[in-house]
């Protein structure tokens, strides 16, 4: 038996409503370019639109012009999806609670993830929507997955509940030492003071 190895989230698709409900929210709310457009290769009656969140890869929307926006919470039974989280900016993330309360958009406030910092909204299908800002930068080479088991490792050896600021700058620090080599013998804290 052998695994099937995949390499990135290639795009997701979700059952929308009308076709300028979709385009209003993911591009002109999320900013997501509206980058093609087609029928529905397995529905003549729908629409399937694709936006770039940003990326390169897509989120995709079937729509149906008989289908109405319903505001109501999309189910969250196993097996469906609770939510859709988009990485943004701390620029952006400063910015989104005034520009949700100016549109009049519902939103959580900003929730302290450890690592990250969220804001929850709805669209206007009722699928929940993260917008989330990583509280840092990999190294050189690494990338937040590397940051995000380090820091793991460094929280559990901890006892720690979750992760924090401090295990972050610690994996990171350890991920430097692994990768990027150095002429001094002892590359342990020091005081030059």
């Amino acid at each position: 038996m052998r695994k099937l190895q995949v390499q990135g989230v290639h795009h997701i698709t979700l059952t929308g409503a009308d076709r300028q409900t979709s385009i209003d929210f993911w591009e002109g709310v999320l900013g997501m370019p509206f980058v093609f457009d087609q029928p529905n290769l397995d529905d003549p009656n729908e629409g399937h639109l694709y936006f770039d969140p940003g990326d390169g890869r897509l989120i995709t929307v079937f729509t149906n012009e008989n289908r109405k926006p319903d505001p109501n919470r999309t189910p969250t039974e196993p097996g469906c999806v609770h939510h859709l989280a988009f990485n943004v900016s701390r620029a952006v993330f400063s910015q989104a609670v005034p520009r949700l309360d100016a549109r009049g958009i519902r939103h959580s406030g900003p929730k302290d993830r450890g690592f990250m910092d969220s804001i929850y909204f709805t669209d206007p299908l009722g699928l929940l929507i993260e917008l989330a800002c990583y509280r840092f930068e990999p190294p050189a080479g690494c990338t937040h997955a590397d940051v995000m088991i380090e820091a793991h490792r460094i929280r559990v050896a901890r006892g720690d509940y979750n992760i924090a600021e401090d295990h972050l700058a610690d994996a990171i620090e350890h991920l430097v030492l692994r990768r990027q080599q150095s002429l001094s013998e002892d590359r342990g804290p020091q005081n030059p003071y």
